[in-house]
């Protein structure tokens, strides 16, 4: 037996490696809470998630007094049902950001600490569908960027053997768009991928012009077109839209990916780790996604998400937007565009403890054990 002991919780907040605005938001600094769960045999595995820029301590908050205390003397190989007890603990919260975000933290840490036990990387583990993945890049195409940034970031991109490059969209005219993606265009040709994302700015109308333009480009699909919560209305766009339709990064629970399956709302979806919940509903979303004929590309979090996406067999790109590079020892593993995960057991993520309590947030960092805190 494995039970729990002992659950240490912190949070970083990290600042971008690149100033990132999209067509809602700027982010300015990423708070990261990180748990930590030791069972009684001493093995610990480590878990986390993130918000852009507020939320975070509140998140910590529900870790520490309403999550955390629910896990002491569980037993820790139990992740289904310790999940399914946290949902019902919180189910006035839930479904929710907030919610989602913490049990996210715990599940990742139970994940790691069951591939620690067993001597096996997550992405065997989890299914072991291929050992590495085709890389997208998100970090050279912010919307504030000009042109012939977004042109040579694409081109550099490809000569490192990137399947794509990712363009935020949104400006006030469509025009402006068309002139951006245009010129990615013609510098990279029609054998690397561009992908567009609009962050939810869109209603339907305007979201259906903008498909017709991006269509003639060639688009590999069209992120987030409107706000994430009207799936008639991307229902409505994706049986016009010759450019397929991505979501997923917004929604919370498994539910909402369902419902936008059943109602073909989407091609592809982008579920987040942290924002769903944690590794066993995101693996849960992978396969609704298989049994749908659909792709999952998830959102974020490349450091772990690698793991995952080579767990599942439908999963043919990875988002590279770099997170954890301060406070970890070895980042990715890149190489002709594409990205292998860990062979070591775990998540497959090198934690760099003294730069993570060097960085760490006064007053939010807090023990429970079978004895309080």
């Amino acid at each position: 037996m494995a039970r729990i002991e002992r659950v240490d919780i912190l949070m970083v907040d990290l600042a971008p490696k690149v100033r990132r605005e999209d067509a809602i938001q700027a982010f300015v600094s990423q708070e990261t809470p990180i748990v930590r769960i030791t069972d009684c045999d001493g093995a610990v595995g480590t878990g986390y998630t993130y918000t852009i820029g507020t939320g975070g301590p509140a998140v910590v908050s529900l870790i520490e007094r309403t999550l955390a205390p629910q896990l002491i003397g569980r037993e820790a190989e139990e992740i289904e049902g310790i999940w399914r007890d946290l949902l019902f603990v919180t189910h006035a919260t839930a479904v929710g950001a907030i919610t989602s975000l913490a049990m996210a933290a715990i599940d990742t840490a139970l994940w790691d600490l069951r591939c620690r036990r067993a001597g096996l990387p997550l992405w065997r583990l989890a299914g072991g569908a291929a050992s590495s993945v085709p890389l997208y890049s998100t970090e050279g195409g912010w919307l504030h960027l000009p042109t012939d940034a977004l042109v040579a970031d694409a081109v550099e991109m490809k000569k490192a053997g990137f399947a794509g490059a990712k363009l935020k969209i949104g400006k006030p005219h469509l025009s402006e768009d068309r002139e951006r993606i245009a010129a990615v265009r013609a510098a990279v040709g029609d054998d690397f991928e561009i992908l567009v994302d609009a962050n939810q700015v869109f209603r339907l109308g305007e979201a259906v012009r903008r498909a017709e333009m991006l269509a003639e480009f060639d688009v590999y699909w069209f992120e987030e077109p409107m706000p994430a919560d009207h799936i008639s209305a991307h229902a409505e766009l994706a049986a016009h839209s010759r450019v397929p339709i991505a979501v997923g990064e917004s929604m919370y629970s498994l539910g909402q990916f369902a419902d936008y399956l059943s109602q073909r709302a989407c091609s592809v979806i982008q579920a987040d780790v942290a924002r769903i919940g944690g590794i066993t509903p995101w693996l849960k979303a992978a396969h609704l996604a298989e049994a749908n004929n659909v792709a999952i590309c998830p959102h974020f979090l490349m450091e772990l998400h690698v793991s995952l996406v080579c767990a599942v067999p439908n999963a043919p790109m990875l988002e590279y937007i770099p997170q954890l590079d301060s406070i970890t020892g070895e980042g990715l593993a890149i190489e002709n565009g594409r990205a292998t995960p860990a062979d070591t057991p775990g998540l497959g993520i090198d934690w760099d403890w003294d730069a993570i309590k060097a960085s760490s947030v006064e007053g939010l960092n807090h023990t429970i054990t079978r004895g309080g805190q």
